[in-house]
């Protein structure tokens, strides 16, 4: 049976399903014999995970159907699990905001990637499947997200995640603290930071009211302002804020912002996020977590806690983690969530994290996220248990086409490192010099 069907519905869903997609793929795929850990609902053993056309069709016990003419793949003794996905990154050598200015929300990702960079195959080499690609946190904000699936492609538009409408799918990049502190005309001072963006959301807020006044008179247009269209993106809840942040104070300064804003918002990093749960909790705001187990770093952030997941968690915090790569590498993802749960974090949120929470935090929810009938069929599968040292991931796969191999030389220099496995490859880090960063 389907989970989370009746028997028989199951079956006319399948079948149609089936019929549906058939034209769009020559042979059905069927996963079989892996312990399958779906995310919204329990852990089957033994499981069977069917694919025809990029979708997921079946998701069952042994005993579920398999479709004639299927290519059958033996997964005894391996884990599947679905696509992770990193909600804050900085793979594809992005490039946003420039140093002439600290508010620059005109600039996209979308046309500073580069979808040969190989931190993209990286990132597949962790089982991450969808990823939010961001400019840095030099700047108050730096420009527009991109949030990519991470096919096998030439172009960064077939990179791209797309709208209903068609248009790219992203958030837009804001940040606070030290990293977008320097000389005029870039803020000095923490206040000098929420006074400026208070003040271009102002400007942005304005922008609309003529926008919306014009509608009955074309006269009243107001010249067109790209920086400010995507701002009032902001202000109608079209596009999520992710806004790096660090130290309690500065959390706590962005929920202001939001409040008076009524923008939607997710803090990342938050590594003091733990001393202020009951603030954000109440907020009802989203923490992508960044989870380091170094010293070193910033100030801002010594007081950062492997606990702060299970904290935030406790107190009602939907959680995600990120990898930020390359503060952390992507191909690690997976231990970020571990160290979570050795701190506390009950092991299913923390798979959650890693998953589900993080499309939620894009709006992909109904897409990617868990292993569930409809949804795009992107899943890693994995050597064993998800939070084991000894796990490697073994296979990749975005939308039923296998973007990872460890059994393929090629694929596997991506995972292990080595000669010729960074070529093309840039890390620009805002704090060094360069624009991006944690």
């Amino acid at each position: 049976m389907l989970r989370g069907f009746p028997s028989s519905f199951a079956s006319l869903l399948l079948s149609g399903l089936l019929a549906a997609v058939a034209a769009a793929q020559d042979a059905p795929l069927v996963f079989f014999g892996a312990r399958i850990e779906p995310v919204d609902g329990p852990v089957i053993e033994q499981g069977v995970l069917v694919v025809v056309g990029g979708r997921i069709v079946a998701v069952g016990p042994a005993s579920t159907p398999r479709p004639e003419g299927a290519i059958a793949i033996d997964c005894a003794g391996k884990t599947i699990v679905p696509g992770l996905v990193c909600s804050h990154s900085h793979i594809g050598s992005v490039a946003g905001a420039d140093g002439s200015g600290p508010i620059q929300p005109e600039v996209r990702a979308l046309d500073g990637i580069n979808p040969r960079d190989p931190g993209i195959q990286k990132a597949q080499a962790g089982g991450i499947t969808a990823v939010n690609i961001m400019p840095g946190s030099g700047h108050l904000l730096s420009g527009q997200t991109l949030y990519c699936k991470l096919r096998d492609v030439r172009t960064v538009e077939e990179l791209a995640i797309r709208n209903e409408d068609g248009s790219v799918a992203g958030g837009i990049k804001m940040a606070n603290g030290t990293n977008p502190q320097r000389d005029a005309p870039f803020p000095g001072t923490r206040g000098k930071a929420a006074a400026l963006m208070r003040a271009q959301l102002h400007r942005a807020r304005d922008h609309q009211q003529k926008l919306a006044a014009a509608k009955d008179d074309p006269s009243k247009t107001p010249e067109r302002n790209l920086g400010l269209e995507a701002l009032v993106e902001v202000l109608e809840k079209k596009r999520v804020v992710h806004h790096h942040t660090h130290r309690q104070d500065d959390i706590l300064t962005v929920l202001r912002l939001q409040q008076e804003f009524g923008f939607r918002c997710v803090l990342h990093h938050v590594s003091e996020g733990w001393l202020a749960a009951k603030e954000i909790a109440a907020a009802n705001v989203p923490c992508s977590v960044i989870v380091i187990d170094s010293p070193g770093g910033k100030l801002e952030a010594a007081n950062l806690s492997l606990q702060t997941g299970a904290i935030l968690d406790a107190a009602g915090v939907l959680v995600g983690f990120h990898t930020d790569d390359g503060i952390t590498d992507s191909r690690l993802f997976l231990r970020s969530a571990a160290l979570a749960v050795r701190a506390g974090m009950p092991r299913d949120k923390a798979l959650a994290a890693l998953t589900i929470a993080n499309a939620r935090m894009l709006d992909l929810q109904d897409r990617i996220g868990t292993l569930t009938v409809g949804k795009d069929a992107d899943f890693v599968v994995l050597s064993g248990d998800p939070f084991s040292v000894y796990t490697r991931v073994e296979q990749t796969w975005v939308e039923g086409n296998k973007v990872f191999d460890l059994a393929d030389p090629q694929d596997r220099l991506f995972a292990d490192g080595g000669f010729g496995a960074s070529d093309d490859q840039s890390v620009s880090l805002c704090c060094y010099g360069q624009q991006g960063g944690q």
